[in-house]
């Protein structure tokens, strides 16, 4: 059996004394002082690390990097924004990084989070969105405030991390009740993330913390404790920070004067990069050929949140389990039972080979994520009979993607233009200009590349190995039979509950086809796909149709890369890259000084395939963080398996043509 993804994962497990405070089983050690947890957070981190005046000195654009291992209850979270709201300038933002190996339940947060009536106002905003808490990065965004929450062993999730940050919490539990966590490897990554000057702050004095510190680069001082504790640390960095990276994944160093982007394609992947930058600050303008967005495969009535994962902890996987959050955090701010439903998805174990495969993603994967259910447990779930049983994701379910594209760029930023549709792209006088029959419809120093598979019409990215599938829904109309469905249900397509009185069916999969037009072949390859599945949910649907060119049907053509992963960040010059890295078609060991040569401000965001609603919102955050210099939202590693250089990369050292 694969190891787990998230070996030894489990949920906090709480004690409540007699005032309602928390107290750790697992670690027998309090959240925070019982006296008070406010004034605790603002005597050992807030004031030591001088947050009200760094806040107020941020300029226009400008942002502060919180790291902090232990979120708990997440109150140093909360009052670090309350402070942040009180004392910044309205144009800066702020970034709170955490690590927890044993996040709270949602009902122990609301519950712990209710002892302080001043924190509300986020305390509202961070229980709204604290769905879908699952191993590895999970990022949240509330207005100029983004949070991004490391669920796992600290050194671990820290050890893949990108960003630089400006200020360290040192919280957790106390070294004596929590040693594995106050170790010199842990010390050692804080140095390597922190950008210079960065300051320190812990409530613990104790001996081994302040030698392991001072050992990786930080000064520590004491001074006076919280409440029984006679000291704390407070320190700063002053060792040199920093590692290797190759240049062909560093962070572009040309930054545009002026915050302006053009974002061509209003799909998901193009209103989400719009919606990220706007959130940053930047004015986009998003181009749509067609007179409207979510036209094409972003269009479908349905879209089923469905986790295709890998018991091996694949990137794709890791990717999928980060995205999946992130989109069930947005969809609450839709209209739930019409622009989606958390219904759950059920994946069927429709043969050995499958049922295999379930048993080890079971095993891989924590049970509030996934579980296994038998046949009878799976027909509850369902409300309609099936022949297996599968695999449960209760937080799951379905959306309509067009909702959720108009309510990304709903807000102050962005403008669309419809009926844009640029054929070609020129850099002049520091701006890229988009282009059709030679008239400048748009232009901005920044352009994100977002139209799926017509990314490759432009010269600079036609190097892009994109590929074009095509895929056919089938609409069925909903009887009062098959409103007994009450949930997702997958296997070699899928099926999903109705909306507007019709059940989607879908989809095809086929990379021969060109034809826009829905076709009967087609149709009745949905029909059979749902008769496997279900054979009652067949009947209740009178599925059975002698006239397949009557049925309703769309067509969308998906695009997806090689290796099925998305292509999200910068284009560089392929021809420059070939050149300047040719030694790695001889020692693919070596890492060569060469700056890469970037395509300046020139970016590409595409090739989600049939899992855009789930990677397609999240990058959205990941584009919008190489382009703001801000801390990725996802592991330094998956960022660069998603990087547009891996096929140039892997040209050179493949040496194939």
């Amino acid at each position: 059996m694969p190891a787990p993804i998230a070996p030894g994962f489990q949920q906090a497990e709480l004690e409540w004394d007699e005032n309602d405070q928390p107290q750790s089983r697992l670690y027998g050690d309090v959240y925070f002082s019982r006296g008070s947890g406010m004034a605790e957070t603002t005597h050992v981190f807030l004031q030591p690390s001088q947050l009200a005046e760094r806040f107020a000195a941020l300029g226009a654009n400008e942002r502060l990097v919180i790291g902090e291992t232990g979120f708990g209850t997440g109150l140093n979270f909360l009052c670090a924004w309350a402070l942040f709201e009180r004392s910044a300038p309205t144009l800066a933002s702020l970034h709170f990084i955490s690590v927890e190996k044993h996040p709270l339940s949602h009902a122990d947060l609301q519950r712990a989070l209710a002892l302080w009536p001043e924190l509300q106002p986020q305390a509202h905003q961070l229980l709204d969105q604290y769905v879908a808490i699952n191993p590895g990065f999970q990022q949240f965004r509330f207005g100029r405030v983004a949070l991004t929450l490391l669920v796992g062993d600290a050194l671990d999730q820290l050890m893949s991390l990108d960003a630089r940050i400006d200020a360290w919490f040192l919280d957790g539990f106390a070294p004596a009740k929590n040693p594995e966590m106050w170790q010199p490897e842990l010390f050692n990554q804080l140095a390597r993330l922190s950008a210079p000057g960065a300051t320190l702050a812990t409530f613990t004095s104790a001996g081994d913390v302040r030698r392991a510190l001072k050992d990786a680069g930080f000064t520590v001082k004491r001074i006076p404790g919280f409440g029984h504790k006679w000291e704390s640390l407070k320190g700063q960095f002053i060792g040199t920070a920093g590692e290797q990276t190759k240049p062909w994944f560093a962070r572009p160093s040309h930054q545009p004067k002026q915050r302006r982007a053009l974002v061509i394609g209003a799909g998901l992947a193009g209103c989400a990069s719009a919606a990220s930058l706007a959130a940053r600050g930047w004015n986009v303008t998003l181009l749509e050929r067609h007179e409207a967005i979510a036209r094409e495969g972003s269009g479908n009535p349905q879209g089923v949140l469905y986790l295709k994962l890998s018991a091996h902890g694949t990137a794709l996987s890791q990717l999928v389990t980060s995205g999946f959050g992130y989109t069930r955090r947005l969809l609450r701010n839709l209209q739930q039972g019409q622009d989606w439903d958390a219904c759950g998805v059920l994946q069927i174990a429709f043969d050995a080979k499958e049922a295999s495969r379930q048993a080890a993603l079971a095993e891989a994967f924590p049970a509030s994520l996934l579980r296994a259910v038998e046949r009878d447990e799976a027909e509850q779930l369902a409300g309609v009979a099936l022949d297996n049983g599968g695999l449960f994701y209760p937080d799951a379910g379905w959306a309509h993607p067009p909702a959720l594209c108009r309510w990304l760029i709903e807000r102050p930023g962005i403008e669309l233009l419809g009926h844009r549709h640029p054929l070609e792209l020129r850099s002049a006088g520091g701006n890229w200009q988009a282009l059709a029959e030679n008239e400048i419809l748009a232009e901005a120093p920044v352009v994100i590349l977002a139209g799926a598979a017509d990314v490759s019409q432009f010269s600079q990215s036609a190097w892009l190995p994109l590929k074009r599938i095509r895929g056919q829904i089938t609409g069925l109309p909903a009887t009062k039979q098959s409103a007994a469905l009450r949930t997702v249900l997958c296997a070699k397509g899928y099926v999903a509950p109705s909306r507007d009185g019709l059940h989607t069916l879908g989809a095809s999969f086929n990379f021969a086809e060109s034809d826009p037009a829905a076709s009967a072949a087609e149709h009745r390859a949905n029909l059979d796909m749902l008769k496997e599945i279900s054979g009652d949910l067949y009947q209740r649907l009178n599925a059975d149709k002698d006239h397949l060119d009557d049925l309703l049907g769309r067509v969308a053509f998906r695009c997806t890369s090689p290796d099925y992963l998305p292509i999200i960040g910068p284009l560089a010059d392929p021809v420059r890259f070939a050149s300047d890295y040719a030694v790695l078609a001889k020692d693919a060991r070596q890492i060569p000084q060469t700056p890469c040569t970037w395509l300046d401000g020139l970016y590409v965001n595409t090739a989600h395939g049939s899992r855009g609603l789930i990677t397609a919102p999240l990058s959205g955050e990941l584009l919008a963080a190489w382009l703001d210099d801000a801390p990725l939202p996802v592991p330094r590693a998956i960022a660069e398996a998603c990087h547009p250089n891996r096929f140039l990369l892997r040209k050179l050292i493949r040496r194939t043509e």
